[in-house]
C-alpha cells in the first residue's frame, strides 16, 4: 500500500484532489503525495503517456487514479475534467493548480502572443479551474483547498517578466478568494517554490541558467519535488487548517536572498 513519509497514510482517506499538470514534475511528486495519504486522485494534462504513468504507479501502491487528458487552455476542456472527476469520486476537496508554462526571453522580445500564452495558462485557465471546482463540489460542500503556484523570488527576474506578472496575479487570486471563500469553508493558498531539481527543470534551462540559480540559494543546493509536495499535502490536512489567503515559501532561501544576479549593464551610458 502506498505511504507518506511524513503523515500518516490515511490523513486524506475519503478525500478527492485534482492536479492540473499531474503528470510529470512537481504535478507527479503532488498527486503521488496525495495518494501517498490516502486521497483519490485526478490528474489531467496536455500529455496522455505521463499521466497514464502516474495512474498506474498510484494503482500498483493499492490507490485510486483517474488520469484525463486536456488543454486547459480550452473552457470546455476544463468542464470535461471537472465532469468526469465528480463523475468519478463525487466531490473534488483539494485542487492544485500546476499546470503552467513559460520561456525565457527579453521583455522587449516578448510578443503579444507569447505574452498571452503564457497568462492564458497561468492565469486564466487557473481561474476558470478553480471557480469551476468552487462552484460545483467545494461550495456546495461547505469544504476545500485550493492551491496555486507561484514563483520565487517574489519579485522581478531577470526575462520572466510575462511568467513572474502571471504568478503574481494568483498569488493575489489566492488572498482575494479567501476573503470571499472562508465563509464556505473553503481556504486558498499559495505555494511560491524555487529552483526544484525535476526533469522539466532540466530540459527547460541550459545547464549555466541552472548553475547560475542555484550559486544564489541560500541553501547551497537546489530543492527536491518531494520537498514541496510534502508541504502542500501538510497544508491541505487538518494541521494547515489555520493557514488561508496567503503565499508559503519553499525556496531554500531564495525570496530572502534576491536573485543574486550583477545588475545588467546600462546601455549607452558615459563612463
Amino acid at each position: 500500500m502506498l505511504g507518506s513519509r511524513v503523515l500518516r497514510a490515511d490523513v486524506h482517506e475519503d478525500r478527492a484532489v485534482l492536479v492540473t499538470g499531474g503528470g510529470t514534475g512537481l504535478g507527479r511528486a503532488i498527486a503521488l503525495e496525495f495518494a501517498a495519504g490516502g486521497a483519490k486522485v485526478v490528474v489531467c494534462g496536455r500529455r496522455a503517456e505521463p499521466l497514464r504513468e502516474v495512474r498506474m504507479a498510484v494503482e500498483a501502491q493499492g490507490g485510486s487514479c483517474l488520469d484525463i487528458q486536456a488543454d486547459l487552455r480550452e473552457l470546455e476542456q476544463i468542464t470535461h475534467v471537472v465532469d468526469k472527476a465528480i463523475s468519478e469520486y463525487g466531490r473534488i476537496d483539494f485542487l492544485v493548480n500546476n499546470a503552467g508554462g513559460q520561456f525565457m526571453a527579453p521583455a522587449e522580445e516578448i510578443s503579444p502572443n507569447g505574452w498571452r500564452a503564457v497568462h492564458n495558462i497561468a492565469v486564466d485557465a487557473v481561474w476558470a479551474m478553480t471557480k469551476q471546482v468552487a462552484v460545483r463540489s467545494m461550495i456546495p460542500n461547505l469544504s476545500g483547498v485550493v492551491f496555486f503556484m507561484a514563483f520565487s523570488p517574489r519579485r522581478g527576474i531577470p526575462n520572466m517578466v510575462h511568467a513572474t506578472s502571471a504568478r503574481a496575479a494568483v498569488e493575489n487570486m489566492a488572498a482575494g478568494l479567501a476573503l470571499e471563500w472562508s465563509r464556505y469553508g473553503i481556504r486558498t493558498i499559495c505555494i511560491a517554490a524555487s529552483s526544484i531539481a525535476t526533469d522539466g527543470l532540466e530540459a527547460a534551462y541550459p545547464e549555466h541558467v541552472r548553475r547560475t540559480w542555484e550559486q544564489g540559494i541560500p541553501v547551497g543546493r537546489m530543492g527536491q519535488p518531494n520537498e514541496v509536495s510534502e508541504l502542500i499535502s501538510f497544508l491541505a490536512s487538518r494541521g494547515g487548517g489555520y493557514v488561508t489567503g496567503t503565499t508559503v515559501v519553499a525556496d531554500g532561501g531564495v525570496d530572502a536572498w534576491g536573485t543574486g544576479h550583477p545588475v545588467p549593464q546600462a546601455v549607452g551610458r558615459q563612463a
